[in-house]
Formats: C-alpha cells, sequence, structure tokens
C-alpha cells in the first residue's frame, strides 16, 4: 500500500483573515460599515472575534494602511462563490459548427445546409465553419468551390457574417460565420 503524500498549500494562497494578516495596523470597518479607524491589527482580530466575526483583509498596498472589514468570512465566501456559479451558468461558450459541401452539390441539399447554418447561428449562438473539399482533379476547379461559398455568404448575410474573407487552405476552401448580435434568440 502506498501512501500519497498531502502537499500543503503555499502561505500567500490562503485567505487574509484574522491572524494571518501580516499589517502591523489595519483601517478597520466595521460590519454595518462605519469606520472605526487604524489600529493595531491584533486589537482589530479581538475586536471581530468579541463580536463573533471575522477580520477580513479587503484590500492591502504598500504606501497605505491596508483595509479590513469584520464580517462573516464563511457567509462572504458562500455568497462569493454563488455568484461565480451563476456567472458561468449565465454565460454561453461559442462552439464552432461545421458544414461540409462539394462544390458539386445539388440545390435542395445547399438549402438545406443554408438552414442548417440559420438554426446554428440564430438559435444556437455558435460560429458556423463551412468547408467544401477538393479531391484530386477537382483541385483545377478552385474558383467553383469559392464561388459556392461567396453564395453561402450572401445567403446567410442576415443571420451571420464572415469573420474572414473566403480563403483555400491547402485542398480545403472555408469561411467561417460569426452571429450578428441582433440574430441571436436562445430558445
Amino acid at each position: 500500500m502506498r501512501f500519497e503524500r498531502f502537499e500543503r498549500r503555499p502561505y500567500r494562497e490562503l485567505p487574509n483573515i484574522n491572524e494571518r494578516i501580516r499589517a502591523r495596523e489595519v483601517r478597520l470597518i466595521s460590519e454595518d460599515g462605519e469606520m472605526l479607524g487604524v489600529m493595531p491589527t491584533m486589537q482589530a482580530v479581538k475586536i471581530a472575534k468579541e463580536r463573533g466575526y471575522d477580520l477580513v483583509l479587503v484590500s492591502s498596498s504598500d504606501q497605505q494602511t491596508p483595509v479590513a472589514k469584520i464580517m462573516d468570512y464563511g457567509k462572504y465566501k458562500f455568497e462569493t462563490e454563488k455568484k461565480a456559479r451563476d456567472a458561468r451558468k449565465k454565460q454561453h461558450i461559442a462552439d464552432i459548427k461545421e458544414i461540409k459541401m462539394s462544390y458539386k452539390i445539388e440545390r435542395h441539399d445547399y438549402l438545406v445546409n443554408v438552414r442548417k447554418a440559420e438554426k446554428f447561428l440564430t438559435h444556437d449562438g455558435d460560429k458556423v465553419k463551412v468547408t467544401v473539399q477538393l479531391r484530386g482533379r477537382e483541385m483545377e476547379h478552385k474558383n467553383l468551390a469559392l464561388d459556392l461559398l461567396n453564395r453561402f455568404v450572401q445567403n446567410t448575410s442576415q443571420w451571420g457574417a464572415p469573420e474572414k474573407p473566403v480563403k483555400m487552405e491547402g485542398k480545403t476552401a472555408l469561411v467561417i460565420l460569426v452571429p450578428l448580435p441582433h440574430s441571436h434568440k436562445k430558445s
């Protein structure tokens, strides 16, 4: 049986509360937001403990006296973590959806891809990468692939705009469409 070593967290990563505050003096703010003045750190810790709270270092600067506030650190930490969780829930990470076509695509298949791009750009709010892969002798007809992508950009212009102009990368013609701000609706 092998024992894992527990690594200690460095001192600087621990929160600056109570006895961990290294400054000699702090500018103390009460739990109600009232300014109590500048006093030695140990005296401020004692006042916080008597009131049943913690002394938390709010801002520390090198030239001035650091500001410390009397508060319930556990409650404060919980609320900040809850706000961070809510912020992460609300943010949308845009994915890149890919649509692959051939320059010999039929009209109906082309329109299906346009509708797919509309869905990705408006409902999901994702970027769309449209590619046309050229194989073998098809490389002679790069202009047809580029024309197809330019037509695709025109047909989807009400929902998205190209991030960069249509271009060739090796044997692939591609364009990346970014949703327009007004077209994005969350369903």
